[in-house]
């Protein structure tokens, strides 16, 4: 498909909680298309993020692909390996008060146990685990709280989570391409 894409690009069309629809449309059919695309080095430094950023920033990366879980919640993956992940309810992530099972819980992986920590441990981060990822590379927010973090914050951590499951090429490139 690469190449053959022309003017066309993948375009958010709809979010809503933890779906996504996405289109192959013409660039000028794009919500937004009047204005630069929110791409990984032109985001506002300071707006908080939203739902939308992490679709825009994942798709961002290059060779992604979107694969759909069994509830039609989306998969981000490079070369077959998913690094962003919008998690179905499940138990071990609920509402301590009410034990309601949280519907918007997405999954980023992370490039060691240290920035698991450094993002878990932090008490102004949004970031947390449970016992069912313990020694798992992955950290876990949910949508509701990611206006805790502004867009630049959350391109860092939708970058990493690439880096991380990029092929060793791929990841070299990229950085080499986009210098710190």
């Amino acid at each position: 498909m690469r190449g053959e894409l022309g003017s066309k690009r993948a375009c958010v069309r709809y979010v809503r909680n933890s779906h996504v629809e996405l289109a192959l449309v013409d660039v000028s059919e794009c919500p937004g298309s009047g204005r630069p695309r929110p791409t990984l080095g032109s985001v506002p430094r300071t707006r908080r993020a939203r739902l939308a950023d992490v679709h825009e920033l994942a798709l961002g990366m290059p060779h992604v692909t979107v694969e759909h879980g069994s509830m039609a919640n989306p998969i981000y993956q490079v070369g077959r390996k998913s690094f962003i992940y919008f998690r179905t309810p499940s138990k071990d992530a609920a509402d301590p008060v009410t034990g309601e099972r949280y519907d918007d819980v997405i999954i980023f992986w992370v490039p060691s146990e240290g920035d698991k920590l450094a993002l878990t441990q932090d008490p102004d981060s949004p970031f947390f685990t449970t016992p069912h990822f313990d020694g798992h590379l992955s950290v876990l927010v949910r949508a509701a709280q990611l206006g805790e973090l502004s867009v630049s914050e959350l391109a860092e951590v939708v970058q990493d989570a690439w880096l991380c499951r990029a092929s060793a090429t791929r990841a070299r490139k990229w950085l080499a391409e986009h210098p710190a």
